[in-house]
């Protein structure tokens, strides 16, 4: 076989592993959804779990962590194709199986409330506003503009949330090779776990479904540790996250 065609092989069998993870998880995650309902609230007639509104926090969560997610998910698959390096290799494909499998069970929820995957007129994160002010700001330092919510963020360049790239940024990654691109994934993808980190913390707080707030802090707690690798892994090329 080739190079080219092991090249091409290795892509199709890693989009494979990553679209079957999607497809298990958002099967698994409805009879989740379902048992735990909206928490403990009950609809008028005493009986059956209340459906998460369409501007809620459950809601809203879903939605915006499975655009965040997905942004992570092409990072991690650009930087495969830039670089050698097993470490960063291994390391992205793990943040791109995760967060595909993360992201099939935010929209496996959608599908399951019947509610819209977009909400039109409404902006990114505003289930955040006024209600996450009170967090600690430790996981956002030197993260200017992100006050916890969608309010205090101004969407630009295709960066429509906290800690997204641009696309200016995302062609730079696609431009890279080496140790540059290497560099440039483990910043971007750092600057993108916060600001996944604290719409996650604020689920957490905020959303009603059981399953679901359970997934935000289990958000919280992987990517505060994969924050502490990819510094690791900067320091031994040289580099440090973005100021």
């Amino acid at each position: 076989m080739t190079d080219t065609g092991r090249t091409r092989r290795t892509r199709w069998v890693a989009g494979s592993a990553v679209a079957l993870a999607v497809l298990f998880a958002g099967a698994a995650t409805v009879a989740s959804a379902r048992d735990d309902g909206a928490g403990e609230h009950t609809s008028a007639a005493g009986s059956a779990p209340r459906t998460p509104a369409t501007d809620s926090a459950d809601a809203g969560f879903a939605r915006d962590m499975a655009v965040h997610h997905q942004q992570a998910v092409e990072m991690s698959f650009i930087v495969r194709d830039r670089t050698r390096d097993e470490d960063v290799r291994r390391f992205a494909y793990d943040i791109a199986n995760t967060q595909a499998n993360q992201r099939g069970m935010l929209l496996g929820w959608l599908d399951l409330w019947e509610l819209p995957k977009v909400s039109a007129g409404q902006e990114p994160m505003a289930w955040m506003d006024g209600q996450h002010a009170g967090h600690g700001m430790g996981d956002m330092e030197g993260m200017e503009g992100m006050s916890g919510h969608g309010g205090g963020y101004q969407a630009h360049d295709g960066s429509l949330m906290p800690g997204m790239a641009t696309r200016t940024e995302l062609g730079r990654l696609r431009e890279a090779s080496g140790r540059h691109a290497e560099v440039l994934y483990l910043q971007l993808m750092t600057d993108h776990h916060k600001g996944g980190i604290d719409m996650a913390r604020g689920c957490a707080e905020l959303c009603t479904v059981k399953a679901e707030k359970r997934l935000a802090q289990g958000m919280v707690d992987a990517q505060r540790s994969e924050l502490d690798a990819m510094a690791q892994m900067l320091a031994a090329r040289g580099a440090a996250p973005r100021a």
